[in-house]
């Protein structure tokens, strides 16, 4: 891995943490040697990237990134072309839904829309979604290109609860299901008590770029009810690429 990409998967691992952590504690989870670590992070808190406790010495991630996702979203409004249909979905649905994008090698949540029942499904927002374990990982999956599907199911698959699937083989028979009606379908292969559908968001060309999910606690969703969430989260991921790409190529 380049300079860069060490640097950038130092970055990576500090947004991840929900605390401030010390340059020994961050050298062990990059397996960085001290030195190396505390000459990224050097680096980053000159541009702004990450930004350390006077007192406590501790590092989190500094004000750039929240810069440079302001100046994207001006000039790249995904989400918020993007936020009316994953409102509507929510209020049709009466489940939480949410919206994620591919970017930087994973798919992770950029969107979401609480249920306003009680009993909901949390979902938190920058959350990584992994492609084998979640209807949206398997709906953004389903419709990559083959190598790029054999490269993804070639690496180990964690195992997230009972029912996640880690058979490569199992694995593509959720895919080849997801193609066929439009959407995806798992049965907690995230968490335990969660069902959810999703629906891929597709440019033009036909790539996926994001997905769009509607999450529900299995005691209130069957599979006939999740099936019809399904087509409903398909029209709206449809509405979302239409409205943003409009006759983009």
């Amino acid at each position: 891995m380049s300079t860069i990409g060490k640097a950038l998967s130092l970055l990576d691992l500090i947004s991840e943490l929900d605390k401030d952590i010390g340059l020994s504690d961050l050298a062990r989870l990059s397996a960085l040697d001290k030195a190396t670590a505390r000459r990224f992070l050097v680096d980053l808190e000159r541009h702004g990237f990450v930004e350390q406790d006077e007192e406590t010495r501790r590092y989190r991630l500094g004000a750039a990134p929240v810069r440079l996702a302001r100046l994207r979203q001006a000039r790249f409004p995904f989400v918020a072309v993007a936020a009316p249909f994953v409102k509507a979905l929510a209020e049709e649905a009466g489940e939480t839904v949410h919206l994620s994008e591919f970017s930087g090698g994973r798919l992770s949540t950029i969107h979401v829309e609480d249920s306003a029942q009680a009993h909901r499904v949390i979902v938190d927002p920058g959350a990584v979604l992994p492609f084998h374990a979640t209807a949206s990982g398997l709906a953004y999956l389903a419709f990559l290109p083959p190598g790029e599907i054999d490269r993804a199911l070639a690496r180990p698959l964690e195992r997230f609860s009972a029912h996640t699937a880690t058979d490569a083989d199992a694995v593509r028979t959720l895919l080849r299901e997801t193609v066929e009606r439009g959407y995806s379908i798992s049965q907690q292969g995230f968490e335990i008590g969660v069902i959810s559908a999703a629906a891929p968001i597709l440019t033009p060309g036909g790539r996926p770029m994001g997905a769009l999910a509607v999450a529900a606690p299995t005691a209130r969703a069957d599979m006939a009810r999740m099936h019809e969430i399904g087509r409903k989260a398909a029209a709206a991921a449809r509405g979302i690429a239409e409205k943003y790409y409009g006759g983009r190529t």
